[in-house]
């Protein structure tokens, strides 16, 4: 591909070596002010480019909701790290969101902290299969032991709430559109089924969106 700006070159007064020189180095470049180019970005550097919810979003809101849990009273109360279980988060905005993707770091970061154990619900389908297979086959001193997995004493639950405004019809240059978002969090006693903890998190975002562009 040749890229070439004003009048043809076939027309310049240019020697023709010179011409040829600049065809031949175009071609190598490949004209690389029109490729594609990528660059690394730190996840904690994540710039937002809509309104919508977006993975900057995703790491801010995990992280307040665990640095809440790690210091509640719920937390402070307990003798010894807690048996959890985390069952998901709700989506209930108009967009598709990894609810799982929130849950999962949300977990590993309460996990690395040391003050709360995890089972692993996930998986139930797959640790019991391998423990059919063990029963079978291993030999008795190495087996895993059956009917002896930990229960979880709590379940982290939640929901994402989604409200959005924007400007109605009227001569303007460009569009408005607001969105809000609030995460729900919980957590349940799986003796009583009391919701024994909860906390909110919210944020909005403001989109200008050109009337006229690409």
């Amino acid at each position: 591909m040749v890229c070439y700006r004003g009048g043809s070159i076939l027309n310049s007064s240019l020697p023709i070596s010179i011409i040829a020189l600049s065809v031949a180095t175009l071609l190598l470049s490949g004209c690389s002010a029109f490729r594609m180019s990528t660059e690394d970005v730190q996840p904690e550097d994540l710039e937002h480019y809509r309104a919508a919810y977006d993975a900057s979003d995703m790491r801010k809101i995990t992280t307040a909701v665990v640095d809440k849990i790690l210091t509640s009273s719920f937390l402070a109360g307990q003798s010894s790290p807690p048996i959890m279980t985390i069952a998901g988060v709700e989506n209930r905005t108009r967009e598709y969101v990894d609810t799982k993707n929130l849950t999962d770091r949300m977990r590993t970061m309460l996990l690395q902290s040391g003050k709360m154990q995890f089972v692993n619900t996930a998986r139930r389908k797959d640790l019991l299969d391998e423990q059919g297979y063990q029963a079978a086959n291993v030999n008795p001193d190495q087996m895993a032991e059956i009917g002896a997995q930990a229960g979880a004493k709590y379940m982290i639950t939640g929901s994402l709430t989604q409200m959005t405004q924007q400007t109605g019809k009227q001569v303007r240059l460009s569009k408005q559109r607001l969105n809000y978002y609030k995460l729900t969090m919980e957590i349940t006693d799986l003796t009583s089924s009391l919701i024994i903890w909860t906390t909110e998190e919210e944020f909005a975002r403001n989109e200008s969106v050109p009337l006229i562009g690409w």
